[in-house]
Formats: C-alpha cells, structure tokens, sequence
C-alpha cells in the first residue's frame, strides 16, 4: 500500500507556531520520516520549531525547488510507492501555491497517491480577507512581468479585469523590489481603483490597508522594502 503525500504549511515568518498552526499538524510531522523541502537549513530550523525534541538527522530531506530537474521529481516519490509517508514543505505559507512543490504533487496524483494538504496560513487569502474585495470572484497570478513596458501593461490588463469583471486581482512581487512594485501601481492605475496591501501577514509587523490610488498618493507609503507583500486591485 502506498504511503500518504502530506502538504504541510509553513509560517510567513518568525511567528510562534501554535498561532497559525493546529496541533494536529504536529503529530503528522512527527510521524514522518521523509520531507520535500526547497531549502533543507531553513526546514531543519522550521522542524524544531515544531518540536524541540525531533531528531533531524534521522530524516531524509529531498530538494525540490525551481532549479530541480523534473525528471528527479518521480524518484523523490519512491519512499510513498514503500509504503512510507512523504510530507512537503514550503519555505513560507502553503505547499503547491506559487510553489514547486506542486510539482510533486501532480507526479502523485498521477499515481494514485493520496494526498493531504493540512491547515495553515495562506497570505493569498488572509489577504483577500482582510482587503474588503470580492471573494467569490478572484485571481492569483503570482509574479508580474519585470520589464517596465511589459509590467505596464499587465497591471492594466489587471485593472481592467477588476472594473469590468468585478474580480479582485491579487498578485506578489520579490520582497525587495515592493516599494517599486507600488509606485509603478499608482503611477499606472485609475485614481479611483482600490489598491489593497498586505504585508507580514500573521507577523507582529502585520500591515493591511484597503485604499483608492487617490488615497494612496496622498497617504504616507508604508516601508515594503524587504517584506514579505501581497498586493491586491479591485
């Protein structure tokens, strides 16, 4: 019989785990020998966050991260096809959203593997909650183009989505390129499109506001730089 592939959350950051994790969490992790991670210093640490007393060095960690060959990824799953559970870690948030730990999982559903995806902190909906927006109508799209011309025209295409559709449009950009993210929001958008920003989310730093682009410009911006930031239109 083939093992269980669970989908196990990780915090947004450095918060304490009984605030955005269920105790149930725990006792699969301790139960499972073999994880996919993207970073293995970061989940070793993430591990004895969860409990002190795990002994690392009796797991197996597999990388899988976006320079992993898919053609490794059906090998990583040879310990489910034992018997054994599988657990799949993300380095922030849920595993398989903007993750490539989605990769796996489609090689296990492929198989018939049964997998599990546990409780835990999503900043993509948290934020969608927390915004205002609608949230029956809605899509990620994860990373806009870099490309000024061409991050331009998404953002556009996005707006007008959000007007015509009346779908919220959420999307994310690296930590350290936020602030410019924003500026490039209010220099393209209508004055009257709202504009959410949610930043460290669970974190004690957390930052949520709901704001026209109008009410931006004439708002002190907060300090995305290096923050983890989900950015919505609407």
């Amino acid at each position: 019989m083939n093992g269980t592939l669970y989908l196990i959350p990780n915090t947004l950051g450095d918060s304490a785990i009984n605030t955005v994790m269920p105790d149930y969490n725990h006792d699969i992790i301790m139960g499972i020998k073999h994880f996919m991670v993207e970073d293995v210093r970061t989940i070793r640490r993430y591990l004895k966050k969860v409990d002190r007393e795990i002994d690392i060095d009796s797991l197996t960690f597999y990388t899988l991260n976006e320079h992993t060959d898919p053609k490794e990824v059906g090998a990583f799953l040879q310990p489910l096809s034992e018997g054994h559970d599988m657990g799949i870690i993300s380095e922030a948030g849920c595993p398989a959203i903007a993750d490539p730990g989605a990769n796996a999982v489609r090689e296990a559903q492929k198989k018939g593997i049964r997998v599990v995806p546990l409780v835990g902190p999503s900043s993509i909906l948290l934020g969608l909650m927390a915004s205002g927006f609608n949230g029956q109508s809605f899509a990620f799209v994860g990373y806009l183009p870099i490309e000024d011309v061409d991050r331009t025209k998404a953002l556009k295409m996005l707006e007008k989505r959000a007007h015509t559709e009346m779908q919220s449009q959420i999307f994310i950009e690296t930590p350290y390129r936020n602030q410019k993210m924003l500026d490039k929001i209010l220099a393209t958008c209508q004055n009257n499109t709202q504009v959410c920003i949610a930043c460290d989310v669970t974190l004690p730093t957390e930052y949520i506001r709901t704001k026209s682009v109008t009410e931006w410009k004439h708002t002190t911006l907060p300090d995305l730089n290096k923050r983890p930031c989900i950015f919505i239109l609407y």
